[in-house]
């Protein structure tokens, strides 16, 4: 079975940082892709980053290139996102997401499996 759960979220100021954990069970951890997504109120959900089961491949949504940043821990089963730079149009519902055949997609539906989301707010 797979499970995944974020945490992490929480208010915070313009220009300042969070970061967001993802605690997988182990197969997702070890053989699937994993994202983020982010939902902000009155909008789709939206691709934010992916890594691969390795850890070895990244990708990001252009808005957050060089801000934030995706990362495995293999100890803790955890998958992070470090925010930086924090503005208001990053506030969202951020989830977290896997599948053993996503590929490093951008898209929802290349992930079966989702958290139940954690809350970002940047305020201004």
């Amino acid at each position: 079975q797979v499970q995944l759960v974020e945490s992490g979220g929480g208010l915070v100021q313009a220009g300042g940082s969070l970061r967001l954990s993802c605690a997988a069970s182990e197969r997702a951890f070890n053989y699937y892709t994993m994202a983020w997504f982010r939902q902000a109120p009155g909008k789709g959900r939206e691709f934010v980053a992916a890594i691969s089961w390795s850890g070895d491949s990244t990708n990001y949504a252009e808005f957050v290139k060089g801000r934030f940043t995706i990362s495995k821990d293999i100890t803790q089963k955890t998958m992070y996102l470090q925010m930086n730079s924090l503005n208001p149009e990053d506030t969202a519902v951020y989830y977290c997401a896997a599948d053993s055949l996503a590929a490093m997609g951008h898209e929802q539906y290349q992930y079966n499996y989702w958290g139940q989301g954690t809350q970002v707010t940047v305020s201004s």
